[in-house]
């Protein structure tokens, strides 16, 4: 095929708070619309993805037909793009309640039915690398022969979000298919320089030192959680920059049970980010001091909410709503980080105008 110009627009499935959706606003693509089922999403939404619509629906009741009709979708447009980056937890290694999230492990089969009907230029998905390494129980491969039956050309890989501009060893699944193409391939990683946690936060970067349950005066969801006691004294003697619980595992009242000569397992936990490094993958309780390495690097503290969004390359403008606290964690932790979603963008925008 010749060369061509483009205008890509795209409808972003299980947007969550838009970390998708900004990404690709970010690079030039029209964002038409974000859908997801859970409420508390979309003043965060409708606040920053300007332009695009939040349609509150689960999207295994939600009709092809009826979305077409309210988003004025044309079948086998070559410049749509479809994004799927479901709710992942069942497929995750963090502990959760399987049960719980077991709805959410087919949501490709949903995802499917609306490639069907539309026959998209594109289809991205991001999830954890779970989803890809568990293929056969995961209905990862029944997709991706749909794909393949459909006439899409594919590649897929776990990626770390750090050779995308995001300051995190951040492990993710991608796929990236296209019809318009013969062949397709995943955005090139680049170094991972400049991607330390240095660079991110910090007074330096505009953040107040807080202590431990302090909100800062800014505007800027710059809040730490409340410690007890123990924690804040076991925080307070592990190391600055890459301090582990380690440090005081020979003090009887510090120690936790749990771990009492288990030193080997889940290190992170009770520790310190490096200030020369990139931080751990934030998750949904990334606010919380006992969920992994989540220590501040050098205050007696778990990092802030803002500090936590900015890792995750959401700007400082962006505003975060929820019902409680817990709730903006974990629209932030679910979230693709914008800096992976624009690199994706360019990318799509790449291979459009070439196709």
């Amino acid at each position: 095929m010749g060369h061509r110009r483009t205008a890509l627009k795209a409808v972003d499935f299980f947007c969550g708070a838009g970390g998708m959706s900004y990404g690709l606003q970010a690079a030039g693509i029209d964002v038409l619309a974000g859908i997801d089922n859970d409420v508390d999403c979309r003043k965060t939404y409708t606040s920053n993805i300007h332009g695009a619509t939040f349609i509150k629906h689960d999207v295994s009741t939600l009709s092809p037909k009826d979305l077409g009709r309210r988003l004025g979708l044309r079948r086998n447009d070559p410049d749509l793009v479809f994004a799927g980056c479901s709710p992942c937890q069942f497929w995750s290694k963090i502990r959760t309640d399987k049960k719980k999230s077991e709805k959410t492990a087919f949501l490709l089969k949903q995802f499917r039915k609306f490639i069907r009907h539309f026959n998209p230029g594109f289809v991205v998905v991001e999830n954890v690398p779970g989803l890809h390494s568990r293929k056969g129980e995961s209905i990862l491969s029944d997709f991706i022969g749909f794909l393949s039956e459909s006439g899409y050309a594919w590649s897929d890989g776990v990626v770390n979000a750090s050779s995308y501009g995001v300051p995190q060893n951040r492990k993710r699944y991608l796929l990236i298919a296209t019809r318009l193409r013969d062949s397709v391939e995943l955005p090139k990683p680049s170094r991972a320089e400049g991607m330390a946690v240095a660079s991110f936060i910090g007074v330096a970067n505009g953040f107040n030192p807080i202590a431990a349950g302090e909100v800062d005066s800014t505007d800027l969801l710059h809040r730490a959680a409340a410690l007890s006691a123990e924690n804040l004294k076991r925080i307070s003697v592990t190391p600055k920059s890459g301090g582990r619980r380690d440090a005081w595992k020979d003090n009887k009242k510090l120690q936790i049970a749990a771990y009492k000569g288990r030193d080997k397992i889940f290190q992170d936990v009770y520790g310190r980010m490096y200030w020369d490094r990139p931080a751990p993958t934030i998750t949904t309780r990334f606010n919380s001091f006992s969920n992994g390495r989540f220590g501040h690097p050098e205050e007696d503290r778990a990092i802030s909410l803002r500090e936590g969004a900015t890792l995750q390359t959401f700007p400082k403008t962006f505003q975060f709503f929820a019902s409680n606290i817990s709730g903006i964690a974990r629209q932030i932790g679910n979230a693709v980080p914008p800096a992976l979603a624009k690199r994706i963008g360019e990318h799509l925008l790449a291979v459009g105008s070439n196709g």
